[in-house]
């Protein structure tokens, strides 16, 4: 059976062949901020909005390739009610990283299974990320140290690089902050008959 991952991640991608899973990365051509934006105005919880966006790009991709099992996944970043997205800029991601010093937040990962435009199996899985007191000149060596990448994650951090360093707790998964709950979604494809039992 054909396996599909309807994302560009690197991150995620990484999981899945770390895993031992043979597929193929096929990005799903939509508009993140844009499908986001009406969500986010009518107040829907964070977790939900990363759901309706991880169906969204498995179903066009399931679409495209009807015989595939395809994963969509998505990832929302909840400071307090407030949902942040990928920073546009640098400047961007310095004002949320200056926002989120020393206090939680809650990163919520969607994951789904579709095939033919239907939707399988889904879960959305939960951590918790305390950062530590950040000054204003550490963000900003802290911002070039890792230059463009801080845009491409919510919260302009990737905790498996120097992002890592921002952080003075963790609670929950590590698959799950990377944007991808690796065990719920290979219990479903186990399921599914995608993966050996």
């Amino acid at each position: 059976m054909r396996l599909i991952l309807a994302s560009g991640s690197a991150a995620r991608a990484s999981v899945l062949a770390d895993a031992g899973l043979v597929f193929d990365s096929v990005p799903a051509d939509i508009d993140e901020r844009a499908a986001a934006a009406p969500l986010e105005a009518s107040g829907a919880e964070a977790g939900d909005v990363a759901l309706v966006l991880a169906e969204a790009k498995a179903s066009l991709v399931s679409e495209r390739f009807p015989d595939a099992l395809v994963i969509g996944a998505d990832q929302t970043l909840d400071l307090h009610g407030a949902i942040l997205s990928k920073p546009a800029d640098m400047e961007s991601a310095r004002r949320q990283l200056l926002a989120m010093s020393g206090k939680t937040h809650s990163l919520h990962s969607a994951v789904v299974l579709a095939r033919a435009g239907a939707i399988l199996w889904q879960t959305v899985e939960t951590a918790h990320l305390t950062m530590r007191r950040l000054t204003p000149e550490y963000v900003g060596r802290y911002l070039a140290a890792v230059g463009p990448a801080a845009l491409s994650s919510v919260g302009a951090y990737q905790i498996e690089g120097r992002g890592i360093q921002l952080f003075e707790r963790i609670d929950g998964d590590h698959f799950t902050i990377l944007g991808l709950p690796i065990l719920p979604l290979l219990a479903a494809l186990r399921a599914e008959g995608a993966v050996e039992t």
